[in-house]
């Protein structure tokens, strides 16, 4: 078996210790997994890539980080499936995104175009389901961070 940096099945030589984080661990609190609730967000685009739906349909996969607020940091999490049906709602999202591609294939040559780009989305649920609406592109200032206080949207 070749040298990986983590094997799991090498022995240790020496046993791992965690003290460091003793006095830490009593004050931290557990990371809050939960969905951000719904409303607007200010948000970055961290990262967006072409994949397949469960039915094998394409679709564009976002991946959105909270700017701001008691949810700053957190993610966003957007799934567009492409379908006839669906076409005029990703075309606006791009629209939105100030990306307008000649033909509609060549998509994947531009998406690193989409990355860091800011905007303020819209999350609402209804049911199960949660759906995430690009409202419109913001600037942020310089150090990326949305002042305190009252936001004018």
């Amino acid at each position: 078996m070749a040298d990986t940096p983590f094997d799991p099945t090498a022995p240790y030589d020496a046993p791992l210790d965690l003290s460091a984080f003793d006095d830490e661990y009593d004050s931290v609190e557990p990371a809050d997994n939960d969905e951000v609730p719904d409303g607007k967000y200010q948000v970055r685009v961290q990262r967006v890539k072409l994949d397949r739906s469960q039915k094998g349909d394409p679709m564009l996969k976002w991946d959105l980080v909270v700017l701001s607020g008691q949810h700053a940091n957190r993610h966003i999490f957007k799934n567009a499936v492409i379908t006839q049906a669906s076409l005029p709602f990703v075309k606006g999202d791009l629209k939105t995104l100030g990306l307008e591609v000649p033909r509609f294939s060549e998509l994947p040559n531009h998406l690193d175009e989409l990355l860091d780009l800011t905007l303020e989305v819209t999350k609402r649920t209804k049911g199960e389901y949660a759906n995430v609406y690009f409202n419109k592109r913001i600037q942020v200032p310089a150090g990326g961070e949305i002042p305190a206080g009252d936001v004018p949207f």
